[in-house]
């Protein structure tokens, strides 16, 4: 595994999955590592294609809370943690889903993608409703046709919408909420004049 031909968030959520078994005093990274590393990142594609997907990223880190606390612990103080059979699969899986896209990088979109196919993390995913074509759908929301062509692709995602300002929405706001009293104010002061027909 070369971690350079992942993106930077990627490279990331691995590190943190490490912490996380370490933490945990598991003696392998495990798929669910990887999964609670992803959605607790901030800033992260992960957390906002499941909340796009309709799931809280909250409710399935503590679903998977229960998985955690379920894998065996070691102690030790000479332990070295690696990545388990899974978690290695789960990373190839997630390349052959980069080649598929025709992505240059390795990112967390399909790391994700990947974790749905895994043995250990596909059904507490899925019971969220977070399946490989519901993923497919909001990432077509949130990236539109980009590609991960950089380390650092999470920055250009949806950079309209993070960065710019719609004007059209604003004058249409600002249209309603000032000329409606106006329009009001005007139509109750003018007299009309009837005149009877002769």
């Amino acid at each position: 595994m070369d971690l350079n031909t992942y993106t930077n968030k990627a490279q990331q959520a691995l590190l943190q999955a490490k912490s996380l078994a370490t933490e945990y005093n598991h003696n392998a990274i495990e798929p669910a590592h990887i999964l609670a590393a992803l959605l607790m990142q901030e800033d992260g594609v992960v957390p906002e294609v499941v909340a796009k997907i309709g799931a809280r990223p909250n409710v399935v880190l503590n679903d998977l809370q229960g998985t955690l606390d379920g894998l065996p612990r070691i102690s030790g103080s000479n332990v070295q943690v690696g990545l388990s059979r899974e978690a290695s699969q789960v990373l190839t899986q997630a390349e052959k889903q980069a080649g598929k896209m025709r992505d240059e990088y390795i990112s967390t979109e399909h790391v994700l993608l990947a974790l749905v196919d895994a043995r250990s993390t596909g059904s507490l995913l899925n019971r969220h409703s977070i399946t490989q074509d519901a993923i497919l759908q909001a990432l077509t929301a949130i990236r539109g046709g980009q590609r991960v062509t950089t380390q650092d692709p999470e920055g250009t995602y949806q950079s309209l919408e993070k960065y710019g300002r719609d004007l059209t929405t604003a004058a249409r706001r600002f249209t309603s909420s000032a000329a409606a009293p106006r329009i009001t104010r005007c139509s109750s002061a003018r007299p009309v004049l009837v005149k009877p027909p002769s």
